[in-house]
């Protein structure tokens, strides 16, 4: 039986990021799975009141339920800091390291994990000329992905087979974002591998039914992606992708939970990003892993809550 260290427990859920909605469809699964375990629930939306006016007094522990910006990046963390409560997952370093795909990807590569080839572009900075350049400089071929730095869930992101494509899209997406992320696309298998307290749970690999991984595939019913639990991969293969999601994990300094998402193309793994707020709905994939492992949800959910801690 676990030792409970924590009884009256405030889920922060919602907020104003564009993951808002699946981030009241993780805390709802969570809200469940923690009143299931007998403990005393009560629920915060940043959305509607400032986070610093979470009572403390009544509060032993926080569970990060948020996702997406302001959730996952390190400002969220820094109010539980302030206020010297414990919280779930990934401190403010480690989110805002791991939110920011540039600075994860620098994280990945000085840890000699491989991770695709890549350049990024301000805003300001944006013609067609200076595209081209850094596409030379790097020697990125098409297809090659964009995505916002800093959003999680798939949003903004899209694969592009040539330059027209390439500008006409990132033209759009500036007048949302002010820096993109421009990374070689690589083909292959999608794995993806759960982390809980420097434990790995195993990889999945998705088959999705669209072209990638995207925001439908992940949250849409109809577009469901097939998971195949344990990866295809062989004995050797898939110790390697466990050891470097540990590894990627560790790097970035993260607690609790999280899901790093790689592709194997020609018998190496190229990691992608590393999510330190995954996904806790019924389609979400932390929860499968954790199944497959004998973790049932209500424990998993217990688990990453005994993790909560300050001072991270």
């Amino acid at each position: 039986m676990i030792k409970r260290k924590f009884k009256n427990i405030l889920v922060v859920v919602g907020g104003k990021s564009g993951e808002r909605k699946i981030s009241l469809a993780s805390g709802k699964e969570c809200i469940k799975a923690l009143k299931k375990k007998k403990y005393n629930v009560s629920v915060f939306d940043p959305k509607f009141k400032n986070l610093n006016l979470i009572n403390k007094l009544k509060t032993d522990a926080i569970f990060n339920a948020l996702h997406g910006k302001g959730g996952e990046d390190g400002i969220a963390q820094s109010y539980f800091e302030y206020l010297k409560i414990p919280y779930t997952h990934s401190g403010v370093i480690s989110s805002y390291n791991a939110m920011n795909k540039i600075i994860s990807k620098d994280l990945f590569i000085k840890n000699k994990i491989l991770t695709p080839k890549y350049f990024s572009l301000t805003k300001q900075d944006h013609n067609k000329k200076k595209l081209k350049q850094l596409i030379k400089k790097k020697k990125i071929n098409f297809p090659l992905v964009i995505k916002p730095i800093n959003e999680g869930s798939s949003l903004g992101v899209k694969i592009i087979k040539d330059f027209k494509s390439l500008y006409i899209s990132s033209k759009f997406l500036f007048k949302k974002y002010n820096q993109l992320m421009f990374e070689k696309y690589i083909g292959g298998q999608e794995i993806q591998v759960a982390v809980i307290n420097n434990n790995v749970l195993g990889a999945i690999e998705l088959v999705p039914k669209r072209s990638f991984y995207d925001y439908k595939a992940k949250y849409t019913k109809a577009a469901k992606t097939k998971h195949i639990m344990p990866a295809r991969l062989d004995q050797k293969n898939y110790s390697r992708v466990l050891k470097l999601a540990k590894k990627a994990h560790q790097a970035l300094g993260c607690r609790g939970v999280t899901r790093t998402d790689f592709k194997f193309y020609k018998n190496k793994f190229y990691i992608l990003e590393l999510n330190t707020q995954p996904g806790m709905t019924s389609l979400s994939l932390v929860p499968e892993i954790a199944s497959h492992s004998g973790i049932i949800f209500e424990d998993l959910v217990e688990k990453i809550l005994l993790d909560a801690s300050i001072n991270r």
